[in-house]
């Protein structure tokens, strides 16, 4: 892989984890502040609690999984395969 090919997966990679950051903060202010008029509990917590903490993690991971198998590439960074450069 050339240094160029390299320098483009590590700014896809970036971006993609700026995007799924600013998807989870967005998760995180619907999830919280958006229930926050419901009256519904779960073992007595109101469930912007469990939506605005519990669910925020579960979509964080669910988010973390999806960049690891589908956006971020396993490559060696070394420069050993760009003496052709």
């Amino acid at each position: 892989m050339k240094y160029s090919d390299k320098f483009r997966q590590a700014n896809k990679e970036a971006k993609a984890t700026v995007i799924a950051t600013a998807a989870v903060i967005i998760f995180w202010c619907l999830a919280g502040f958006g229930l926050a008029d419901s009256k519904t509990t779960i073992f007595s917590t109101p469930i912007w609690v469990i939506g605005g903490c519990i669910g925020t993690w579960l979509f964080a991971i669910a988010v973390s999984i999806y960049l690891a198998k589908f956006v971020f590439k396993d490559m060696s960074l070394d420069e050993e395969d760009d003496s052709n450069v």
